[in-house]
């Protein structure tokens, strides 16, 4: 087997550029590779990325912060980070069992692409971008257009993903996250919510609410935030998500989890009470 972990990311891409037009897995993890796999090991080629030291990590920019590609969830419910990224938090600490978290990354749950990873709906609250690099140069996409559909993304076959950016206008306000699954922990979600809210003097100046597991790609519910906008940040609020505003953002299915009536119930009920979590803290939050 062809395999390859470089400790620099000029060593990754020049790797990749080496092996244009061939069938190459790139490793962030692991954790959803092995599982998706039949064989005792992953077929190469194959290029790890969690050697490169410069990819991992979390840095605070003039204007955003930074997540590296190959920074573990672990690594981020330990960082210090403003209360908008909670509801990040929260999400990594129900991605597996704590070994998981201390072998999966961010870049590796969003390139997998599921429609019930975790991090998604988090990061789409938190207007993050995801950047993409290559012999070439480096470009940036918004996620919601990096990640297409289930298992598919604009990754070009010359790319790695090298870093998650949130700029620092989004990471404002308190956040929070919730999950509903068949049982507590180690389960596939059947719905999920992160909720963000800047309330200022009792108001609530902007929202960020997006839902998991529903459609095809995490959503952001537009509509309900812009009515949120500008509403007393009191028990009323919640009673703005109702089940047909947030049923008409998704597109839920049937499978063996839930059917799709359950889970387009159950994500309404879920941001009902995420809001209501964030607006029954008394304290205001600063903007």
């Amino acid at each position: 087997m062809d395999y390859y972990r470089p400790d620099t990311t000029e060593n990754a891409l020049s790797w990749l550029a080496s092996h244009a037009g061939q069938s190459r897995t790139i490793a962030a993890g692991c954790t959803d590779l092995l599982a998706a796999t039949q064989n005792s090991g992953l077929c190469g080629p194959v290029l790890d990325i969690t050697g490169i030291n410069e990819m991992r990590g979390i840095a605070e920019q003039t204007e955003a912060w930074r997540i590296g590609a190959a920074t573990t969830w672990t690594d981020i419910i330990r960082h210090p980070l403003p209360p908008a990224f909670d509801a990040l938090k929260l999400a990594a600490r129900e991605v597996g069992s704590v070994q998981i978290q201390n072998a999966a990354t961010i870049a590796g749950n969003l390139c997998n692409a599921s429609p019930a990873a975790d991090g998604a709906p988090c990061l789409l609250g938190l207007d993050a971008s995801v950047e993409l690099a290559s012999v070439e140069g480096a470009r940036t996409l918004p996620l919601d257009a990096f990640i297409l559909g289930p298992r598919q993304t604009a990754l070009r076959p010359d790319e790695i993903v090298s870093a998650i950016v949130v700029p620092k206008i989004a990471a404002r306000g308190v956040s929070t996250f919730l999950k509903l699954g068949a049982r507590k922990y180690l389960v596939i979600s059947i719905a999920m919510v992160s909720a963000r809210l800047v309330i200022e003097s009792g108001m609530v100046a902007d929202a960020a609410i997006a839902v998991g597991a529903c459609s095809p790609v995490a959503r952001r519910l537009d509509v309900l935030e812009s009515r949120l906008k500008g509403r007393p940040a009191d028990a009323s609020l919640a009673s703005f998500a109702t089940d047909a505003l947030v049923a008409e953002a998704l597109s839920p299915i049937d499978d063996v989890r839930a059917d799709a009536g359950y889970r387009s119930h159950s994500a309404a009920e879920l941001v009902r009470r995420a809001i209501a979590a964030i607006t029954s803290q008394e304290t205001e939050i600063a903007a």
